[in-house]
This record gives structure tokens, C-alpha cells and sequence, in this order.
């Protein structure tokens, strides 16, 4: 659920846990979400991929925790926001779309159209989560 505070946008999200070793998943850096390179078996699993990017997710902790904000509390642009809430929007109408092309008996080029369609809008929103931040 999303709050607006005084020094911007903020949604909570459920913080996602590690990738274990072996699952087949890719671990990230915890701040910039590049693929960390394969470790070892011996020690701890790394969490960045570099002191620039430790760096920066501490500053980011810092500033939550001075202002006051719970950890988990994402700060969000109005425009990126805004941005997200559009492409949320075009996925529920390509959605909608589906729903009552279905309830009309759809030729299979119109349903592949349609799902086609629906594919591309949910892409895009994939993209919102793996894009990497620039340091």
C-alpha cells in the first residue's frame, strides 16, 4: 500500500529473500540489482556487488531511519509513480480486453491479438523491477 509523506511517494514491498545456493536463481546486489558472480560454498553469501553499492544501501538505511520511515519503505518519484500507475492501468485494460473477447467466441487470431497484447503490457512492467540504479 502506498503513503504519501512530506519528502515524496512511498510504497511498502515485501522484502524477498536470497536466493539459496544451488536453487538455479541468480543472486543480486542488493542496491544496484546486478547478477553477483557465483561464490564459493565457504562464507557468508555476498549481498552487493561492490564497496560503491554497500556504500550507497547504507546511506539509503541511514536517511530512512533518520527520517523516521520503517526499513522496508521504498521512496518513489511522482513521476515514476505516475509511470508505474499508467502501465498498471494498460495491463488491466489488455486484461479487460481478454475477459470480453472470451465472452464473444473469438476467432484464434483475434484471442492470440489480444494475448499478445497482454504479454507486451506485463514485459514492460517486468522491466520496472530488474533495471539497474545508477550508482
Amino acid at each position: 500500500m502506498a503513503q504519501q509523506h512530506a519528502s515524496g511517494s512511498t510504497a511498502s514491498l515485501p522484502v524477498q529473500p536470497l536466493p539459496s545456493r544451488g536453487s538455479g536463481e541468480h543472486r543480486r546486489c542488493g542496491w544496484c540489482r546486478r547478477v553477483l558472480p557465483e561464490q564459493g560454498s565457504v562464507g557468508r553469501p555476498r549481498l552487493y556487488c561492490g564497496q560503491a553499492c554497500r556504500q550507497r544501501a547504507y546511506e539509503q538505511r541511514a536517511a530512512t531511519q533518520k527520517a523516521g520511515l520503517p526499513g522496508d519503505v521504498v521512496l518513489v518519484s511522482r513521476a515514476d509513480l505516475d509511470g508505474l500507475q499508467d502501465r498498471l492501468f494498460q495491463l488491466r485494460c489488455a486484461l479487460e480486453d481478454v475477459q470480453t473477447m472470451l465472452a464473444e467466441r473469438p476467432t484464434k487470431a483475434e484471442l492470440e491479438r489480444s494475448l499478445a497484447d497482454l504479454v507486451h503490457s506485463t514485459g514492460r512492467l517486468d522491466r520496472l523491477w530488474v533495471t539497474e540504479r545508477s550508482s
